[in-house]
């Protein structure tokens, strides 16, 4: 069921008002109506399959974006809110209530966390390595296991890879708003494949993600907003060695 904004609701009878007050020069009344894709970007008008499309170009093409939300993998539930860009990303990562931030900068990537994470990392009896590493920026090594798993939530293009896909029959359910923007909502298998709101004004970007199966909510934003990323300081960082600690 489509969701229309109160002030959408208003705006409709107002429109309506107005209509009932128009008279031809013939003496009737002129009918009329309100385009919901009037003055937007008008992939509302596609195909939901054209909309799909149209959205992960715009994505593509987009040199930065904010990534908040769920997302749901092999069981676990990761809370993430990350800033990415081509050539890395910053943000922070929450997992069984143990949060850590996440520092890439081209092929150099950071963890930051509290003594809490690395006790848990080290299975509770590595006390003063975790209190060394407590709050500190943790080279991981580019050799360690950890490496590709952490990295991947910082990589703009894995990410948006693996998370803008609907599965099933692609169908559009109808004018939505996000954050105060108009959308388009399509849908996989009416709902159960994830849906995903797109954009109506300006570029068609996805600015909200429910993925199939119950695997997550994910928003969008701050597309093509540029951001600096920068090395920590050297007394801010440690370098742990080949490999982090095992959780």
């Amino acid at each position: 069921m489509s969701v229309i904004p109160q002030d959408r609701i208003r705006r409709t009878t107002l429109l309506g008002a107005m209509c009932a007050l128009v008279v031809t020069g013939t003496g009737f009344l002129t009918g009329c109506s309100e385009d919901p894709d009037a003055g937007t970007n008008g992939v509302g008008k596609l195909s939901a399959a054209q909309i799909q499309s149209r959205t992960r170009a715009a994505a593509e093409s987009a040199q930065t974006v904010r990534l908040a939300g769920t997302v749901v993998t092999n069981g676990r539930t990761y809370t993430l809110d990350m800033r990415l860009k081509a050539d890395g990303g910053a943000g922070s990562v929450t997992s069984k209530g143990v949060a850590f931030g996440l520092l890439r900068i081209g092929g150099k990537l950071y963890l930051k966390a509290g003594a809490g994470f690395w006790n848990h990392a080290d299975g509770g009896t590595g006390a003063t390595s975790a209190g060394k590493l407590d709050g500190k920026y943790v080279k991981v090594p580019q050799g360690d296991p950890s490496y590709k798993r952490f990295s991947g939530f910082t990589d703009k293009d894995v990410l948006l890879e693996g998370l803008l896909t609907l599965h099933g029959s692609l169908a559009t359910d109808g004018h939505h708003e996000q954050s105060g923007t108009r959308t388009i909502r399509i849908t996989g298998d009416k709902g159960s494949g994830g849906t995903l709101d797109v954009s109506l004004e300006g570029k068609p970007y996805p600015l909200r993600l429910q993925r199939a199966g119950g695997a997550g909510t994910l928003t969008f934003s701050a597309w093509d907003k540029d951001f600096a990323l920068s090395e920590p300081d050297r007394s801010e960082t440690v370098d742990y060695g080949k490999q982090l600690p095992t959780s």
